[in-house]
């Protein structure tokens, strides 16, 4: 990712958590009091909760990284559920949510901030688990952060990961009174395209819509197995799409043994 995309989406995730939007509220301490005793959920995408089938049984010592992850929700309780949590993200300032969380409710969680496209501190098969909420969509590319997972992961270990659908991106809806079913932006959407520059400064942040090819696609040829996924949308989000078709898609990937 280029400088410019990294800076760009560190301080727009910076700006997002000192207003506290949704993706930066910390968890209260009564999630992680019933964590504890084995009662959670996390979401990769706005609404669904992820299938406990898709996590081992028991976490207790299960190596997880939350890739791209921070605000202060899915780590700390999947920390309180257990695992051996490792917090991995771009911004200072949502990290510091999940510090928030750990400080206040005595919880173990390793800290490290960083482009998610570069695991290079992590040895190989570090981890059992990777939990990757909707965050890809701020890549420019997304196949190496698809193969340094598959690198990090044990054989037998999972990931499991939350993207936009890259319909989203055919259409304005962000301008206000745009027409928003009027399909507008040719795919892959790529915001440092020339013609897109202007309205990428003016978000604040670089995005991309990536391709299923290499949204999905790209996981296989990195190495994993898909074995499940579902679709999502974001009720209450007020996007005319929303009530045509699902939004989100989440995936569970598996490094076969």
């Amino acid at each position: 990712m280029t400088s410019g995309t990294l800076e760009r989406s560190a301080a727009y995730w910076n700006k997002q958590a000192a207003s506290e939007e949704r993706w930066s509220v910390p968890v209260d301490a009564a999630a992680i009091a019933r964590a504890r005793e084995g009662d959670w959920s996390i979401i990769l995408t706005p609404d669904k909760t992820v299938p406990r089938g898709w996590f081992p049984a028991d976490l207790s010592d299960t190596r997880l990284l939350a890739l791209a992850g921070s605000g202060g929700q899915q780590a700390p309780v999947l920390a309180a559920a257990g695992a051996q949590v490792t917090v991995f993200d771009l911004s200072e300032g949502q990290l510091s949510k999940d510090r928030q969380v750990a400080d206040r409710d005595g919880l173990d969680l390793r800290i490290e901030q960083g482009d998610m496209a570069d695991l290079s501190r992590f040895e190989d098969a570090s981890f059992d688990l990777v939990v990757n909420p909707c965050s890809v969509c701020f890549v420019a590319e997304v196949e190496p952060v698809w193969r340094e997972v598959s690198r990090v992961l044990r054989p037998g270990g999972r990931l499991m990961t939350g993207f936009i659908n890259p319909l989203f991106f055919l259409f304005d809806h962000d301008t206000p009174g745009a027409d928003r079913l009027q399909a507008q932006f040719p795919l892959p959407y790529d915001s440092n395209s020339p013609e897109l520059r202007d309205r990428a400064l003016a978000l604040g942040v670089d995005e991309f819509s990536h391709s299923l090819d290499t949204l999905i696609g790209g996981q296989m040829r990195a190495g994993l197995h898909l074995i499940d996924m579902y679709e999502d949308n974001w009720p209450g989000a007020d996007l005319a799409i929303d009530a045509l078709t699902p939004l989100y898609i989440a995936t569970l990937a598996q490094k076969p043994l």
